[in-house]
């Protein structure tokens, strides 16, 4: 399916660093830029630390104009302007997520996200995810939102035009052992593992029990690789929220401790036998 926002969160965030060097080689202070336009202090600083939802246009042709931008920039950055105005459909759950991790997973070019307890939300199947909502403290309408906001994120993996991303998971043995739901809910739940770990962009690995302690990392995390050389993001989860982490050292560091747990992991086809093999053994022990 097509999907109007792609790319949008990527390019607000290359605008906001672009408005930001612009403003540098020009020699004006936020302060300045903000006196010159008429605008309240701070509002400059707000744009550039990317604390905006979606840019006025009549906005950034003020900074243009202040920073004397040539003609062929100046429409480059309108154009990246308008793709960030995109409407994107997370705005729509504002109680369901407080930042822009949607977004950056929207626009992922790879998706690595590891999950020692619970099966990534991307993976899920609806009766999983139910099962597993049920157990949090938020109020039946609340569990219901966040279900149906998990079920449109999973359009990524589904999307048209060639802008599939690469998933990268590594599940635990314990994610699939927990009683979440029924054992039909469970079994069907590995089934669909098994169906989506044959699609090319999809690259799924399990740490087994008999393997010993899980390796290289004990938290959820997601790691957001971007396209076009943007730098990449990390978003961290507690029971109460989802952290967002850009500091590229600490998205590097993120990024080599994800690889060793991906390593200690089984590969690829060997996880799909195994999950086969879990499989049969739910049957069997009906």
């Amino acid at each position: 399916m097509s999907d109007d926002a792609y790319g949008a969160t990527v390019a607000k965030r290359r605008l906001a660093r672009r408005l930001t060097d612009l403003r540098h080689s020009s020699g004006h202070t936020a302060n300045h830029v903000c006196d010159l336009l008429g605008w309240g202090r701070g509002k400059v600083g707000r744009f550039e630390a990317n604390m905006w939802k979606r840019p006025e246009m009549s906005d950034i042709r003020d900074l243009l104009r202040i920073y004397d931008v040539s003609d062929p920039e100046r429409e480059e950055l309108e154009q990246l302007a308008l793709l960030a105005r995109s409407r994107a459909w997370w705005r729509d759950y504002p109680d369901v997520f407080e930042n822009e991790f949607p977004g950056f997973e929207n626009d992922a070019a790879v998706i690595r996200v590891f999950m020692p307890l619970l099966i990534p939300g991307l993976l899920q199947t609806r009766d999983y995810m139910e099962a597993h909502l049920r157990f949090g403290a938020r109020p039946p309408t609340w569990r219901h939102r966040a279900m149906v906001a998990r079920l449109r994120r999973q359009e990524v993996l589904e999307r048209a035009g060639g802008t599939l991303p690469l998933v990268q998971a590594v599940i635990t043995e314990a994610s699939l052992m927990y009683r979440w739901g029924s054992r039909a809910d469970r079994r069907d739940q590995i089934q669909h593992l098994i169906e989506l770990s044959s699609r090319p962009n999809i690259d799924l690995r399990i740490q087994r029990f008999e393997d010993g302690p899980p390796q290289g990392m004990f938290s959820p995390v997601n790691i957001f690789d971007l396209p076009d050389g943007e730098p990449g993001i990390v978003f961290t989860e507690t029971d109460t929220a989802i952290q967002e982490v850009s500091q590229q050292e600490l998205v590097d560091s993120y990024g080599h401790t994800f690889d060793r747990a991906r390593e200690a992991a089984l590969e690829p086809l060997d996880t799909t036998a195994y999950l086969k093999f879990l499989t049969q053994r739910l049957e069997e022990t009906r």
